[in-house]
């Protein structure tokens, strides 16, 4: 199922990334003539959208050349080789500002690529630039940052999700089409779901975060927003392992019309999935138009609820050990020079600060304990399937609202149905699942570390592409 935005619609809207790599092996076009594009409907767009930091067009048309000089002497990268991709803005890109969205690093130019950069480059992706993160990555809304908001492609006025916003909008918008993000608590679905893309967060340490600047180094993970959920497989596969896996084609298969696609296969079996819908309600209130958008969309599954009393914990769990965790990567910048920070950023991590350390201790505690409970939900299935935002894209600067009559803070909205995930490192993806009021929402589907193939495979199922 493909949505587009109303208000932009780029070279590569419409296009996912295998047909796209397939075009480029039968002739059809060339990495040259994809990042040209990509650049011209960045200098076009971009104004309006504020998905990139910076654009490295030399750069780009210099890696575009080398890839199409490679394939025509024979030489495969597997399928990113000549692809348009967009970096946040705090993944290191050796030679280009890197910002962290944050005063506090303006003109910082790494020297060395970070890990996921260099498989990219390796896979032989091309880098068009850098997009707009949140404020160090802490914060779910992409719209605090010193370079300024990311504007939802769907509707401008709207957030696009954080933090990686400028990724999931550059995606949405067809600038590009695959960008890197990173995951803390949701900083990848968030936006994929809010922007209508499909956002992928492996297992923790599935993809290294070495070269990223940490937000909170028990939670961090490192993911790819894409088109498809097929898109992101092609992409996870290129970047995972030890030494970042480059097959050509990852369990691939020609459909009638010649072009190959992606088909996940692993010990589950297409059509042998077990897919449950895990209840929201159990966890967080949630817009029923929403609610009741997303689970159509995943189809009829049985119901599993969250065991009583756990979401909560998991809540206060996560909110301790990130706060803490990002205290420790920010302590020396708020006693320095806190006037660098946001406003509304120096306020978070001046709370966080305040939280002692026997609290950290017990968090860290309680993430063991808990994680039977939520392992149980896996019991009797292989994939959890629920929305991934129980709301659509709320005004940029908009902070509380109304969810079915209730009060809610913005924030907590954003990240209650993504964040419990990161405590416990798992898998999981979000892909398009409808509009509601002109706006995407997204299914989010979880899985055990190891079982991506049936995340995958339920993704194929429950959203048609």
């Amino acid at each position: 199922m493909a949505f587009s935005p109303r208000s932009f619609s780029g070279p590569f809207t419409g296009r996912t990334l295998a047909g796209l790599a397939q075009d480029l092996r039968r002739g059809r076009t060339t990495s040259a003539g994809l990042t040209r594009s990509a650049l011209d409907a960045i200098d076009a767009l971009n104004p309006r959208l504020n998905a990139f930091v910076t654009v490295d067009a030399d750069g780009a048309l210099a890696a575009a050349r080398r890839a199409d000089e490679e394939l025509a002497g024979g030489t495969d990268r597997g399928p990113l080789h000549g692809m348009p991709v967009a970096v946040k803005d705090l993944i290191m890109v050796a030679g280009l500002p890197v910002t962290m969205g944050s005063r506090h690093f303006a003109g910082h130019v790494p020297e060395a690529d970070a890990a996921c950069v260099a498989r990219l480059r390796r896979a032989g992706a091309v880098i068009v630039g850098t997009t707009t993160t949140h404020e160090f990555a802490y914060g779910p809304t992409a719209d605090r940052s010193a370079t300024g908001p990311v504007h939802n492609p769907w509707d401008p006025a709207r957030m696009s999700g954080g933090s990686s916003g400028g990724s999931a909008a550059a995606v949405a918008a067809g600038l590009v089409p695959l960008a890197l993000g990173t995951d803390t608590g949701g900083s990848v679905r968030i936006p994929a779901a809010l922007c209508g893309v499909s956002g992928f967060k492996p297992a923790y340490g599935a993809i290294p975060a070495d070269g990223v600047f940490p937000l909170s180094r028990t939670l961090d993970h490192v993911g790819v927003l894409a088109a498809d959920a097929e898109g992101c497989l092609l992409a996870y596969h290129c970047l995972a392992g030890p030494g970042g896996a480059q097959p050509a084609w990852p369990h691939d298969s020609d459909d009638a019309d010649g072009e190959r696609r992606v088909r996940p296969h692993g010990p589950e079996g297409a059509g042998r999935v077990r897919v449950a819908w895990l209840d929201p309600a159990g966890i967080f209130p949630g817009d029923p138009r929403v609610v009741s958008a997303v689970r159509a969309a995943a189809g009829a599954l049985e119901e599993v609820r969250m065991p009583e009393g756990v979401a909560g914990e998991l809540r206060e769990t996560y909110t301790v050990i990130q706060s803490c965790e990002a205290v420790a990567v920010h302590a020396g910048r708020l006693a320095d020079a806190p006037e660098l920070f946001d406003p509304e950023l120096l306020e978070r991590v001046r709370a966080a600060a305040e939280i002692p350390g026997w609290r950290y201790v017990r968090a860290m505690d309680a993430r063991a304990g808990l994680a039977g409970a939520v392992g149980a939900l896996f019991d009797r299935h292989d994939v959890l399937a629920l929305p991934t935002v129980p709301i659509t894209a709320p005004p940029i600067d908009q902070r509380d609202m109304m969810i079915d009559g209730e009060p809610a803070a913005v924030r907590a909205a954003l990240l209650a149905l993504t964040s419990p995930w990161n405590v416990f490192g798992l898998p999981a993806l979000t892909v398009p699942a409808g509009t509601v009021d002109g706006l995407p929402v997204g299914l989010q589907l979880v899985c055990r570390p190891g079982r991506e193939p049936s995340l995958f495979e339920a993704a194929l199922r429950a959203v048609p592409s």
